[in-house]
This record gives C-alpha cells, sequence and structure tokens, in this order.
C-alpha cells in the first residue's frame, strides 16, 4: 500500500470506529438515569460510610445536570461499550502488515484487549476509585469539615479515574503488540523493567486521585503485574515463532503451589491479627 492508501485505509477505519460509538452512545442516551445511578454509588457509599446522611451531590451551575448526565457520561458508557468494535478496527488497520500466521491473532487481540480495559474499569469502579474517595472526603472530618461535593468535579474525577485504569490495564496487549511486530523482545522487556517500573509509578502518580503512598501504590501495583503478564505472553509468542513449547504442566504446578502459599499467608495473618471479611469497603476489617 501507498502512503495515500494507509490514509485512505485509516480514514475509513476512523470512521467506522466513530460510528460504533455513535450508536452506543444512542443506546446509552436511553439509560442515562441508570447510568448516573452507577456512577454516584461510589461517593453514595463513601459519604454513608462518613457518617453524611443524606448523601447527596451539588449543582453549582444550571447546566451541570444536563452536560453529565444527557451528554457526557453517555459518552463515557458508549466508549467502554463500544470498546470491542474500536479495538477491532486498530487490529484491522495493522493485520495488512502482518504475516498471514500473525493475522491468526485477530480474535485473542480484540478479545483480550476489550476484557483488559473492562477489567481495568472494574478495578477502578470497586476498588481503587471508592477507596481512594472515601479516603479523600474523610481527611478533613476530624478537622470539623463536612465535605460538600459538586456533580461537575466528581464526574471529571470518576472520568480521569476509568479511563485512566482502564488504558493502564492495556499494558500486557501492548507488550504483545510490539513483540508481535519485532519492535521489542522478552529479554530486551526484562534488561529494561526497572526503567518500565520507574515509568509505571509516575503514571501511577498522575492519575492517582490522592497524593499519598497507599494510594499510589494501590494503583502502581497492579500496572507492575500486568507489565510481567505482557513480557510472560511476550515469551509465549516467541516461543511459538521458534515452534518451541512452554512447559505448562509445570508452570501451573508451580504456580497452584505459589497460589497455596501465599493463601495460608494471608489466612494466617488475617487470623493472627483477627480480620475478617466484610460486604463493604475496605473488605478486611478488625
Amino acid at each position: 500500500m501507498s502512503f495515500l492508501e494507509h490514509l485512505e485505509e485509516l480514514r475509513k477505519r476512523l470512521l467506522l470506529a466513530i460510528g460504533g460509538i455513535g450508536v452506543a452512545f444512542v443506546l446509552s442516551l436511553l439509560f442515562s438515569d441508570q447510568l448516573w445511578y452507577i456512577v454516584r454509588q461510589p461517593a453514595a457509599t463513601a459519604l454513608i460510610h462518613l457518617g453524611i446522611n443524606p448523601p447527596v451531590l451539588h449543582q453549582l451551575s444550571p447546566m451541570d445536570v444536563f452536560q453529565i448526565i444527557w451528554m457526557k457520561l453517555p459518552i463515557l458508557a458508549a466508549v467502554f461499550l463500544s470498546s470491542p468494535w474500536i479495538l477491532y478496527q486498530v487490529w484491522a488497520f495493522i493485520a495488512p502488515g502482518l504475516y498471514k500466521r500473525e493475522r491468526r491473532w485477530a480474535a485473542p487481540f480484540v478479545i483480550s484487549s476489550a476484557g483488559l480495559f473492562l477489567l481495568g474499569g472494574c478495578f477502578a469502579y470497586f476498588i481503587a476509585f471508592r477507596y481512594g474517595l472515601e479516603f479523600l472526603l474523610g481527611l478533613g472530618i476530624t478537622q470539623g469539615i463536612t465535605p460538600t461535593i459538586s456533580v461537575t468535579e466528581y464526574y471529571d474525577l470518576f472520568v480521569d479515574v476509568m479511563l485512566g485504569v482502564g488504558i493502564i490495564f492495556e499494558i500486557p496487549v501492548l507488550l504483545f503488540l510490539l513483540t508481535l511486530i519485532h519492535v521489542a523482545s522478552p529479554s530486551f522487556l526484562i534488561r529494561h523493567s526497572r526503567y518500565a517500573i520507574l515509568v509505571i509509578v509516575f503514571l501511577a502518580a498522575v492519575i492517582t486521585p490522592t497524593g499519598d503512598v497507599f494510594n499510589l501504590a494501590l494503583f502502581a501495583t497492579p500496572m507492575i503485574i500486568l507489565f510481567y503478564i505482557g513480557i510472560f505472553a511476550s515469551y509465549i509468542l516467541v516461543l511459538h515463532r521458534e515452534k518451541r513449547r512452554f512447559p505448562w504442566r509445570t508452570f501451573f504446578k508451580w504456580l497452584g503451589i505459589a497460589l497455596v502459599v501465599l493463601g495460608l499467608i494471608a489466612w494466617a495473618t488475617a487470623r493472627y491479627y483477627g480480620y475478617h471479611v466484610v460486604g463493604h469497603w475496605p473488605l478486611f476489617v478488625r
């Protein structure tokens, strides 16, 4: 393909991706009230845990509710809903430059990319954002400060965390894709892992809603784990290229042993310090 043909193909894929987002936007618009109920739940839960009842958000401008509930929120939902279609268009643009045997990775690429993006959104919604929000709102309670949250600032923070974490969860797919097009290799990634971890911590500091070390670790740890999962996936790809087999039986045996040991350590630690599981955040309490 010539340069102009590449641009035409890019234009085609962008239009198809935008069209998919448009269809998802219309569908999301029909359920805007239900979507807003889901979005406000972390704030309501945090305020109730802090003893503030009723847990309400405040409208500071006449246009706030219209812009957020009827415009911005459906767009955000449309991006998440149409993510498999968008990622398929990305793959369709890249695929012509790959070998025929490498194009068979299309379905795993789309499924894993969309799955990791949605998984990142779930991690942000159910864990990172909820804890970070409750931590932030509770900082001034003991100093006699009652938190008042505007609907606009709350939604902006919600979007930053959800999209930021969702994109960060694409690290394994990015590393796999770089290995697939021969830009990186597992050995290269391992040798430069210290620099990658430094960049990950920096990115976590940017998207973390608070400035404390605990929340930084809450965001950075999954990202570092995902980085090494990406290296593992790249290694599997290299073995496949070289027609070598990975010792799956040995791998799963040691993985099972490690999980059992970690589970026993967690159980013994929880029992020694008197922790137990509850049905709300932070899940483990004394």
